[in-house]
């Protein structure tokens, strides 16, 4: 075996890991590894604008592939600057890998230039951060990182290089990555849900973020047909089962009162399907009532008093879900379904004729149930939508439903802004044939506009819908609620958003009156390069809702 530079050991271990693209923003500390990278046949570095952007890209590339996405910065301001992308990554369970340069480590140990314990300060948001101290474990510490970010739950890693060791000679291989399994679900849990399932008189499916991984979603299907049971999905687990599927009673998790609230108050038994506490918490939906649940998920369930568990299972939930279907076919056989999915058939009616009551609505400022209508009808069952954080992503959640799993991205577990712009570069690296929609706050949009000229750059299309009312419309909305109508100043001013779409390189317009709407999303979605669309909204339906249906819950 020869010797061969660290950094190029580490570029082709990262191969060996089936790593494509890599998002960055590189340093002096990362030019080793850069110039190692250059010699790659198989890995596309994209420059990105901001490092905050490129964990983003990471993060939904991770999301959509399955495959950790990879982003890269290099030591003190450019690490500082991941952490955000790297969070949301972690807690809406992404698998994510983040590269980052560190000083040589002969200076570590004292007061240095831009020197700081990067990997203390990742710690408390990923699941693993290594600094490589030895060029030898290059191949050891970069599969335990891909194999830690992608094991499920999936999450962030962080790996840092210092500068020397990047130099270093070495003998070694990367390691070949070889499938885990997981194991199956106790047959004896198994039994037991079945017999909670079997015992109920309203069961009802909480279809979470765990629903929408691979094989998920068809036994969660599959499960719904078998036993008739009603499906219910928190704002990240849309599409595990089709919005047009009887069994489908849309989405969970925004007003008090809402139609879905109704079904899930009336519940005796829940059955919890991959679903995260921090996509909305259960005192929020288990309001004291005798309900008994029924937790499907790859980690043990969480202790909280409103989570009422009856069974806990814990393993793959696509073969937990197979499993549960397995017995209630030999237990029921011909006699399935166990419930009339047709007693939900008036609710499920009444929330579609709710959601789409204005969806041709054209006054203006627009109504921004109508504008999220619009991207619905404008993208396809597979094509991708993303929500920023802000007050649209309210009306996303409730008003944009989706035909297949993963098809509607929203940082829901972190709920950061800035999060949508970026995510969509990385969506459409990640899934080219698929279209790439997303909405955008005025204030969340302008949090990473830099990026605009990353996607410009790269002829990255994708169409971005900015909502404009000109203050942080959330924030507003709960000061409402809370405050009897009071709130603090939130306004502030915007750019020419047309012109400024422009500058960069991209298509922009601005809507100006409700029936320009279809016509220039329409024309957006025709573009090769990046299109904004700038949209005057009338946010005075928040309100006109939280009166409508009870004080929101959602997160922001």
């Amino acid at each position: 075996m020869s010797e061969i530079k660290a950094s190029d050991l580490f570029v082709q271990c990262l191969e060996a890991e089936g790593v494509t693209h890599i998002f960055g923003v590189p340093g002096e500390e990362n030019a080793d590894f850069m110039i190692s990278l250059k010699k790659s046949d198989s890995i596309e570095f994209v420059l990105c604008r901001h490092e905050q952007a490129a964990a983003f890209m990471a993060d939904l590339y991770g999301r959509l592939t399955g495959k950790a996405g990879v982003c890269l910065g290099t030591l003190g301001p450019g690490a500082t600057n991941l952490v955000t992308g790297v969070a949301d990554a972690n807690m809406d369970r992404a698998p994510l890998v983040a590269l980052i340069g560190q000083a040589g480590t002969y200076r570590l140990h004292k007061e240095s230039h831009q020197n700081m314990d990067a990997i203390a300060m990742f710690r408390p948001i990923t699941k693993w951060a290594q600094t490589i101290y030895n060029a030898g474990t290059v191949p050891e510490v970069i599969r335990k990182a891909f194999k830690t970010a992608e094991a499920e739950k999936p999450g962030a890693v962080v790996i840092e290089l210092p500068e020397d060791i990047a130099k270093h000679m070495v003998e070694g291989v990367p390691l070949i990555p070889k499938k885990t399994r997981r194991p199956a679900a106790d047959h004896k849990a198994i039994k037991a849900a079945v017999d909670v399932i079997a015992g109920a008189k309203n069961p009802v499916i909480l279809a979470g973020n765990g629903c929408v991984r691979k094989r998920a979603s068809e036994q969660l299907r599959v499960l719904a047909k078998k036993t008739g049971m009603p499906v219910v999905n928190t704002f990240m687990g849309k599409g595990a089962v089709s919005m047009d599927d009887e069994h489908c009673l849309f989405t969970m998790g925004l007003q008090g009162r809402d139609h879905v609230n109704l079904l899930i108050d009336s519940a005796d038994v829940i059955i919890a399907a991959g679903y995260d506490l921090v996509e909305y918490a259960p005192g929020f939906w288990n309001h004291g009532t005798d309900k008994k649940v029924v937790v499907i998920d790859f980690e043990p369930a969480e202790v909280d008093a409103a989570l009422p568990v009856e069974v806990d299972i814990v393993a793959d939930v696509a073969d937990s879900l197979w499993s549960i279907n397995q017995e209630l076919d030999n237990r029921y056989g011909a006699k399935l379904p166990l419930f009339d999915i047709k007693k939900h058939a008036k609710l499920r009616q009444t929330i579609i004729e709710d959601l789409t009551a204005e969806a041709e609505d054209n006054s203006f400022p627009m109504k921004p149930q109508r504008v999220v209508n619009e991207m619905r009808r404008a993208l396809g069952p597979k094509d991708i939508m993303l929500s920023d954080v802000g007050a649209h992503k309210m009306w996303v959640s409730r008003y944009y439903n989706c035909y297949e799993p993963n098809t509607c991205q929203i940082s829901n577990g972190f709920c950061t802004m800035g999060f949508a712009l970026p995510g969509a570069i990385g969506s459409k690296v990640a899934l080219p044939d698929q279209k790439v929609g997303c909405i955008m706050g005025d204030a969340g949009f302008l949090m990473n506009v830099q990026d605009l000229e990353t996607a410009a750059r790269l002829k990255i299309p994708f169409v971005g819908v900015i909502f404009c009312d000109e203050e942080y419309g959330l924030i507003k909305w709960k000061q409402q609620n809370q405050f009897d109508g009071e709130h603090s100043d939130l306004k502030f001013t915007n750019p020419d958003f047309e012109l400024l779409a422009k500058s960069f390189g991209c298509w922009g317009k601005t809507v100006r009156k409700g029936e320009e709407l279809r016509p220039i999303i329409e024309e957006a979605f025709k573009q090769n390069v990046p299109a904004l669309v700038a949209v005057p909204v009338d946010y005075s339906e928040n309100l006109k809702l939280t009166k409508r249906l009870g004080a929101i819950e959602a997160t922001i």
